[in-house]
Protein backbone atom coordinates (compact mmCIF):
# COMPACT_ATOMS: atom_id res chain seq x y z
CA UNK A 1 0.00 0.00 0.00
CA UNK A 2 2.95 2.17 0.67
CA UNK A 3 4.16 1.74 -2.45
CA UNK A 4 0.92 2.91 -4.30
CA UNK A 5 0.87 5.67 -2.10
CA UNK A 6 4.34 7.26 -3.36
CA UNK A 7 3.82 5.79 -7.22
CA UNK A 8 0.59 8.15 -6.75
CA UNK A 9 2.47 11.26 -5.45
CA UNK A 10 5.56 11.15 -7.61
CA UNK A 11 3.15 10.47 -10.69
CA UNK A 12 0.76 13.67 -9.62
CA UNK A 13 3.79 16.20 -8.82
CA UNK A 14 5.11 15.15 -12.81
CA UNK A 15 1.77 15.83 -14.49
CA UNK A 16 1.67 19.31 -11.84
CA UNK A 17 4.83 19.77 -13.28
CA UNK A 18 4.23 19.62 -16.44
CA UNK A 19 0.64 21.53 -16.20
CA UNK A 20 2.70 24.47 -15.06
CA UNK A 21 5.13 24.55 -17.54
CA UNK A 22 2.17 24.78 -20.16
CA UNK A 23 0.24 27.45 -18.80
CA UNK A 24 2.62 30.17 -19.91
CA UNK A 25 2.62 31.13 -23.36
CA UNK A 26 6.81 31.16 -23.11
CA UNK A 27 8.19 28.21 -22.14
CA UNK A 28 12.38 27.32 -22.53
CA UNK A 29 14.75 24.20 -21.41
CA UNK A 30 16.64 25.20 -18.08
CA UNK A 31 19.28 24.72 -20.50
CA UNK A 32 17.87 27.63 -22.93
CA UNK A 33 17.60 29.97 -19.55
CA UNK A 34 20.40 29.18 -18.05
CA UNK A 35 22.09 30.93 -21.76
CA UNK A 36 19.73 33.36 -21.88
CA UNK A 37 20.35 34.71 -17.98
CA UNK A 38 23.04 36.04 -15.96
CA UNK A 39 23.94 33.02 -13.06
CA UNK A 40 22.18 35.73 -10.33
CA UNK A 41 19.18 36.30 -13.19
CA UNK A 42 18.79 32.55 -13.18
CA UNK A 43 18.49 32.29 -9.47
CA UNK A 44 16.10 34.97 -8.77
CA UNK A 45 13.59 34.21 -11.87
CA UNK A 46 13.75 30.65 -12.46
CA UNK A 47 14.47 28.84 -8.71
CA UNK A 48 12.85 32.03 -6.69
CA UNK A 49 16.08 33.35 -5.30
CA UNK A 50 16.47 36.73 -3.73
CA UNK A 51 19.04 39.31 -4.43
CA UNK A 52 20.25 40.69 -1.36
CA UNK A 53 18.81 44.03 -0.52
CA UNK A 54 20.90 47.21 -1.45
CA UNK A 55 22.89 45.03 -3.73
CA UNK A 56 19.88 44.86 -7.23
CA UNK A 57 20.56 48.44 -9.97
CA UNK A 58 16.92 49.05 -9.86
CA UNK A 59 16.63 50.05 -5.91
CA UNK A 60 17.63 53.61 -6.54
CA UNK A 61 16.68 54.25 -9.70
CA UNK A 62 14.92 57.25 -10.56
CA UNK A 63 14.69 57.37 -14.07
CA UNK A 64 11.08 57.77 -16.25
CA UNK A 65 10.38 54.36 -17.91
CA UNK A 66 9.48 51.14 -17.94
CA UNK A 67 10.40 47.53 -15.75
CA UNK A 68 10.18 44.50 -17.77
CA UNK A 69 11.19 40.78 -16.70
CA UNK A 70 14.04 39.74 -18.20
CA UNK A 71 12.88 36.82 -19.14
CA UNK A 72 10.32 37.42 -21.72
CA UNK A 73 10.57 41.25 -21.90
CA UNK A 74 6.82 41.32 -20.83
CA UNK A 75 6.17 44.94 -19.18
CA UNK A 76 5.24 44.55 -15.84
CA UNK A 77 6.05 47.76 -13.87
CA UNK A 78 5.81 52.03 -14.88
CA UNK A 79 8.80 54.44 -13.02
CA UNK A 80 5.02 56.48 -12.43
CA UNK A 81 3.95 53.41 -9.64
CA UNK A 82 7.85 53.14 -8.12
CA UNK A 83 8.12 54.59 -4.41
CA UNK A 84 10.87 54.60 -1.63
CA UNK A 85 10.10 51.75 0.64
CA UNK A 86 13.13 52.04 2.62
CA UNK A 87 14.01 48.02 1.83
CA UNK A 88 16.79 47.94 -0.30
CA UNK A 89 14.36 46.48 -3.69
CA UNK A 90 12.74 48.45 -6.09
CA UNK A 91 9.41 48.79 -4.87
CA UNK A 92 5.54 49.47 -6.89
CA UNK A 93 2.65 50.08 -5.55
CA UNK A 94 0.58 49.11 -8.43
CA UNK A 95 1.41 46.89 -12.02
CA UNK A 96 1.27 48.05 -15.04
CA UNK A 97 -1.77 45.42 -16.02
CA UNK A 98 -3.15 43.46 -13.01
CA UNK A 99 -3.02 40.06 -15.64
CA UNK A 100 1.17 40.36 -16.20
CA UNK A 101 1.65 39.47 -13.17
CA UNK A 102 0.29 36.61 -11.15
CA UNK A 103 0.26 36.34 -7.27
CA UNK A 104 0.61 32.43 -5.74
CA UNK A 105 1.03 31.69 -2.24
CA UNK A 106 3.75 30.99 -1.10
CA UNK A 107 4.61 29.15 2.62
CA UNK A 108 8.36 28.95 2.13
CA UNK A 109 10.79 29.82 5.54
CA UNK A 110 7.94 29.72 8.05
CA UNK A 111 5.93 32.38 6.66
CA UNK A 112 2.98 32.69 4.23
CA UNK A 113 3.50 35.23 1.47
CA UNK A 114 2.08 36.49 -1.78
CA UNK A 115 4.83 35.14 -4.35
CA UNK A 116 4.50 37.61 -7.78
CA UNK A 117 5.58 36.16 -11.01
CA UNK A 118 5.22 37.27 -14.59
CA UNK A 119 2.18 35.97 -15.80
CA UNK A 120 3.69 35.08 -19.30
CA UNK A 121 7.27 33.15 -19.03
CA UNK A 122 6.41 32.33 -14.83
CA UNK A 123 9.38 33.94 -13.78
CA UNK A 124 10.00 34.62 -10.06
CA UNK A 125 9.55 38.58 -9.45
CA UNK A 126 9.18 39.28 -6.34
CA UNK A 127 6.69 38.96 -3.25
CA UNK A 128 3.53 41.61 -2.74
CA UNK A 129 2.54 42.85 0.92
CA UNK A 130 -0.19 45.26 2.26
CA UNK A 131 2.12 47.78 3.66
CA UNK A 132 2.23 50.07 0.76
CA UNK A 133 1.16 53.59 0.16
CA UNK A 134 -2.50 54.88 -1.31
CA UNK A 135 -3.96 54.47 -3.33
CA UNK A 136 -3.64 50.37 -3.52
CA UNK A 137 -1.81 49.97 -0.15
CA UNK A 138 0.23 47.57 -1.71
CA UNK A 139 4.08 46.79 -1.65
CA UNK A 140 5.75 45.00 -5.04
CA UNK A 141 8.94 44.44 -3.35
CA UNK A 142 11.01 43.36 -6.86
CA UNK A 143 14.20 41.67 -6.94
CA UNK A 144 16.56 44.08 -9.45
CA UNK A 145 17.49 40.45 -11.47
CA UNK A 146 14.20 39.55 -12.55
CA UNK A 147 13.88 43.22 -14.43
CA UNK A 148 15.35 44.82 -17.46
CA UNK A 149 14.45 48.68 -17.69
CA UNK A 150 13.74 50.73 -20.67
CA UNK A 151 14.22 54.57 -20.64
CA UNK A 152 11.51 56.79 -21.57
Amino acid sequence: MKQISTAIIILSSLFCTQAQAQRYTVTKTDAEWRKQLTAEQYQVTRKKGTERAYSGIYWDNHQKGIYKCVCCGLELFSSSAKFESGTGWPSFWQAIKKTNVEELTDNSYGMVRTEVNCSRCGAHLGHVFDDGPKPTGLRYCMNSASLIFEKK
